[in-house]
């Protein structure tokens, strides 16, 4: 008869009961602090059938298996998931196996001792269980041995990682200080010792290929030590109390935090303050992965990857000085990349516009102008098509203003197909409010898109169309024009093409094409101007593109990065794009084409300028 109790599993006992509660608390607190509306919309989103299976899916993807990190770096996404899914399923199958072969049937065992024993019983069942030689037991201890080396078949790989990345296709890895080093070195050392601990004691507790025959018959050479099974017993309680105790002051805090994100993003939240609600969610669901270092432009500059998402994120949740966090919130180009890779994609960028909102920034927002503005002067065609056909609406806004080509472009694209349109600012715009956006001035920036509303609804247009990344994404995300339909240029030219309102002469002109953040990362239009480009001439293959784009590194979304860093991260995408020798390099940005057109070796034009001298012949 094994015992029922021993000494040993207190250490994990006291360890798990002060993690639950942690959780338990900061799961409480996240939840009273979101706005009453958006806490309402949480506990909703929680019993409708529809979002409680778009839960229950995110969360086995994201959590368990991640497969966002499977599709773009699949070692590192089998490391992760070895490592997740497989205590995962040492817990889950752990449970069966002690209510299936429970030590405790038949026994009269007082309440508390016997609700501590289903604490303890399924991660430590090996030492108080007799070897049963049935099939189903022997299903039970082949799982768990599968499940325990996939575990330290991940840890392995994360040792190589911290090691040496570039094995597992990394640059960089996060930097970490000592306690957190201590951390890990605990998360590591918890499943090696449970294999010691399980096969110390396999002739009597039974196990399967791992414990048994490369453990027990192996590692201890099939003799049975009671002295030193103990004491691997006692270390793995141990290590697991030590790394339960500080998991919610380090970053692997993420493991419970990132199941509460799940919820709330789901339910449809979004991030209103810096360091409340659902950022705090945001924060402490960081996994420090460190997959969003390489791909952050910053990174091309020396020692500017200590601005990138992973350290901003770390430096609130460890409470550094609001100055530093400050700093890297300003300096940040806002290009999204981060978010694209991040394996939670965690939306850094609305913690900094948040933390900006929160800034005094001495910018003086005069807009009484608006007042006085009673329209823009609009600009006509001259043969009127009112009468047979969808009048379409063209805001360049103050970017395309400032490379007047791109208006010029496409106001000879509207002619040449016939369009009915109105030039709404063709001498001067109302700014859309992305700039003051971006700085966190949103007050300011709501006059200035309460005046556009205003002005475009007047029009009678049913369609706008813009040439500004920038202006789209402000237009789609913050605009309330029902019934006008908002594109860019390339959806609209591509809607010419595909409709015959062009006839474009094909070249063997060769291009490069650059996706800008705002129009790519943001929105998904990438087939777009590919198709544009298709048509014009031959399309050449850039190093990164699509989500994967490099920022060209003009972005307003920096507010203190200086020209020699920009310039930097501007060469190393020019860098990019001619890797394939292109004539050319077409951007549908105005912003990086200007950015661009300083320090390029080849010429750079819109997508507009190249479909007019394709229609120009």
């Amino acid at each position: 008869m094994r015992p029922i109790f021993d000494p040993f599993v207190l250490p994990f006992v006291l360890g798990m009961t002060f993690v639950l509660l942690y959780c338990i608390i900061g799961m409480i607190r996240i939840i009273f602090q979101l706005p009453k509306e958006d806490r309402r919309k949480f506990l909703r989103s929680l019993i409708y059938p529809k979002s409680a299976l778009k839960n229950f899916r995110d969360l086995v993807n994201d959590c368990l298996f991640h497969t966002k990190i499977w599709k773009r770096k699949p070692l590192l996404g089998y490391m992760h998931m070895s490592i997740a899914l497989g205590w995962f399923m040492i817990i889950i199958v752990g449970h069966f196996e002690s209510i299936t072969f429970s030590p405790l049937r038949g026994l009269e065992v007082p309440f508390m001792q016997k609700m501590m024993s289903n604490l303890y019983l399924p991660i430590f069942f090996r030492y108080f269980a007799i070897e049963e030689l049935s099939l189903k037991a022997q299903i039970f201890s082949f799982l768990m041995d599968f499940f325990l080396l996939m575990i330290i078949s991940g840890i392995f790989i994360a040792v190589v990682k911290k090691k040496k990345p570039k094995k597992v296709g990394m640059k960089r890895v996060t930097k970490f200080g000592i306690k957190e080093d201590l951390v890990r070195l605990s998360l590591w050392t918890i499943f090696p010792l449970r294999f010691l601990a399980e096969s110390s004691i396999a002739n009597i507790a039974g196990g399967s290929f791992l414990t048994k025959h490369l453990g027990f018959e192996l590692v201890f050479g099939g003799n049975y030590n009671e002295t030193l099974s103990l004491v691997f017993w006692w270390l793995y309680s141990i290590d697991l109390a030590i790394f339960m105790t500080l998991l919610p002051f380090s970053r692997y805090m993420h493991i419970p935090a990132e199941a509460l994100l799940i919820l709330l993003r789901n339910a449809g939240l979004k991030t209103t303050e810096p360091r409340k609600g659902y950022a705090v969610a945001e924060i402490y669901s960081c996994p420090s992965c460190g997959l969003c270092i390489d791909v952050c432009p910053m990174s091309e500059v020396k020692d500017n990857y200590k601005n990138t998402a992973v350290y901003f994120i770390r430096n609130i949740r460890k409470g550094k000085r609001r100055r530093d966090v400050k700093n890297m919130t300003e300096k940040c180009l806002m290009c999204g990349k981060c978010i694209e890779v991040c394996p939670l994609g965690i939306e850094s960028l609305n913690i900094k516009i948040a933390q900006r909102k929160k800034t005094y920034y001495k910018i003086k927002s005069d807009f009484s102008y608006l007042e006085r503005l009673q329209d823009y002067k609009i600009t006509r065609p001259q043969d009127d098509l009112s009468a047979h056909s969808q009048k379409t609406l063209y805001f360049a806004g103050c970017m395309s203003h400032l490379t007047p080509k791109i208006t010029r472009s496409m106001t000879k694209i509207f002619k040449l197909a016939n369009e009915n349109f109105e030039f709404l600012d063709a001498d001067g715009s109302i700014c859309c409010g992305r700039p003051m956006m971006l700085t966190g001035k949103i007050n300011e920036a709501q006059a200035l898109i309460a005046k556009n509303t205003e002005l475009i609804k007047k029009s009678g247009a049913k369609k706008l169309v813009l040439s500004c990344p920038i202006c789209y994404k402000v237009f789609k995300e913050e605009y309330q024009l029902d019934g006008i339909e908002i594109l860019h240029h390339t959806q609209y030219i591509n809607e010419l093409i595909e409709n015959d309102k062009l006839n474009i002469d094909r070249s063997d002109k060769r291009y490069a094409y650059h996706d800008p953040c705002e129009l790519g990362r943001a929105f998904g239009i990438y087939d777009e101007p590919r198709n544009i480009i298709d048509n014009i001439g031959l399309l050449t293959q850039g190093k990164s593109d699509r989500d994967m784009s490099a920022c060209c590194g003009g972005s307003i979304g920096s507010l203190t990065m200086s020209m020699e860093e920009r310039d930097e991260i501007t060469k190393n995408t020019i860098k990019d794009l001619t890797l394939n020798q292109p004539d050319e390099i077409v951007t549908a940005c105005p912003l990086c084409l200007k950015t661009f057109a300083r320090l390029s070796p080849i010429e750079v034009k819109d997508i507009a300028e190249i479909v007019v001298e394709g229609l120009e012949g």
